[in-house]
């Protein structure tokens, strides 16, 4: 893709921003999955985790999601920000609460994806559990991951891990293929959906995942995921991998240049998976595990 979508923009601090393409020596990916991620800034890894495995991460997830559940049940209209009971549920930071999600997060097959796409030297940045309700379907608009909190460097990594079968009909993701060399773009708020930076690209793919099957994109690719029109609810749980050394641009950038920057160095949550090329010993036991 050679011009921005319609309607899109770069934002005021994307200056210069180079994309840089995967390590040639490849651990996770085959050669043509580097070079789709590389040209369409997404690929689809099918039968990535273990029944098991997804089953424990599941069982772990919705604990936590009822806790999420109960507490939007006391909040005005059951909403609190873009959460909203029965619509979509967010529950964050779990592998400060998790001894289980701590080691799934550092998983061999998340250190060599970090390794591929990231760099050498590489810290988890984000966890949340997504959860899609069918009482109140809802999309989730066109934005980049980088649009929510501004990140240096912008391009990092996220593994959107389907719990449950993600189809077109319950709310899988799309992607706007390509957009991704541009770097990151303005974003605006739509009240009550969240951060939205075009209102529809000129081309968009569907990216439908059986469950144990991961959606790996960049911080950088725009995408959505749309209503979930089925009685099930769509379960989804993401991470995101960010170079060590990485920081959050704070400020307002229709101001100016960002006021201040801060170190995505959280130990609880933010804690290296790969030195040096190497993966890290699964760190330990948060205390409130």
């Amino acid at each position: 893709m050679r011009e921005l979508p319609p309607g899109a923009a770069l934002h005021p601090w994307n200056r210069g921003f180079a994309w840089r393409g995967p390590a040639s020596r490849l651990r996770a990916l085959t050669p043509a999955q580097a070079e789709q991620f590389d040209r369409d800034g997404y690929v689809v890894l099918d039968g990535a985790l273990a029944k098991r495995d997804v089953a424990d991460v599941v069982a772990e997830i919705d604990a936590f999601d009822a806790q999420t559940e109960a507490f939007l049940r006391t909040q005005p209209e059951s909403r609190f920000m873009i959460l909203e009971s029965g619509a979509i549920t967010f529950s964050i930071h779990l592998v400060a609460r998790s001894a289980l999600l701590r080691r799934f997060a550092s998983a061999p097959l998340f250190a060599d994806l970090c390794h591929d796409l990231v760099g050498d030297d590489v810290h988890l940045y984000w966890d949340q559990a997504v959860y899609k309700k069918p009482e109140k379907p809802r999309r989730f608009p066109w934005h980049q991951d980088n649009g929510y909190a501004y990140v240096e460097p912008q391009q990092y990594l996220t593994c959107w891990i389907a719990l449950t079968d993600a189809t077109e009909e319950n709310g899988c993701p799309w992607i706007a293929p390509g957009v991704h060399r541009f770097g990151t773009l303005r974003h605006r708020y739509v009240e009550p959906l969240g951060f939205e930076c075009f209102a529809d690209p000129p081309k968009r793919v569907a990216a439908p995942v059986a469950a144990g099957g991961v959606v790996v994109f960049s911080s950088l690719t725009p995408h959505l995921t749309g209503p979930n029109a089925t009685p099930d609810v769509r379960k989804a749980y993401i991470v995101q991998y960010a170079p060590a050394g990485a920081r959050k641009l704070v400020g307002d950038p229709d101001a100016g240049p960002p006021a201040s920057t801060e170190a995505c160095e959280h130990p609880d949550r933010q804690y290296p998976v790969l030195q040096g090329g190497a993966p890290v010993t699964t760190p330990e036991t948060p205390a409130r595990a």
